[in-house]
């Protein structure tokens, strides 16, 4: 299976790396398309003062929205063979060309990776010389956490990267869950 392109700018400051898309990002070729993933309406959250208004945008219109925020995409891997949708089920896995990220986005100033699997590389996106965090996963695989403890732990981590939240995102106080950089 083949991965989706980066939606990335000059001026992104923090990106967002996931493992690899699901099944159904991949046919609908978008980034966190499965509708129980919970990644957008983390987004439109912390970052729109009418999330709603954001969770209603095509998804064209959402990701150029998210990058006007200063926030891009891209997964670790651009290949894999997988059955399914699970990180686990991963096998024969090509990396993305990570170290491009800094000419990509001279603007960056953080790397967030969504989940575990997409944290292995790490010690990888650690060399680029930014603060590198760890976060919850957004996927609906990872239902042990609630979505008030996932968007404070996102929270955290674009308050470091200087990116403001909204009043609404504002309300949820940190989490136990360990978002220092890497």
């Amino acid at each position: 299976m083949q991965g989706l392109p980066p939606l990335l700018r000059a001026d992104t400051r923090l990106v967002v790396l996931g493992s690899f898309p699901g099944v159904t990002s991949l046919r609908a070729q978008q980034y966190y398309g499965h509708p129980q993933n919970q990644f957008w309406k983390i987004m439109a959250t912390l970052l729109a003062p009418n999330a709603s208004a954001v969770l209603a945008l095509p998804y064209v219109d959402r990701a150029q929205w998210l990058l006007s925020q200063g926030v891009g995409l891209w997964d670790v891997y651009a290949a894999c063979e997988r059955e399914g949708s699970l990180d686990v089920h991963i096998q024969n896995a090509q990396s993305n060309d990570l170290q491009s990220l800094r000419m990509r986005c001279p603007a960056l100033v953080a790397i967030a990776h969504n989940g575990g699997e997409s944290f292995k590389h790490a010690k990888l996106t650690q060399t680029l010389g930014l603060p590198v965090h760890r976060l919850p996963s957004t996927s609906p695989a990872h239902a042990s956490w609630t979505f008030e403890r996932k968007l404070a732990a996102w929270r955290e981590v674009f308050q470091t990267a200087g990116l403001p939240c909204s009043s609404e995102a504002l309300r949820y106080t940190s989490p136990m869950y360990e978002s220092k950089p890497f």
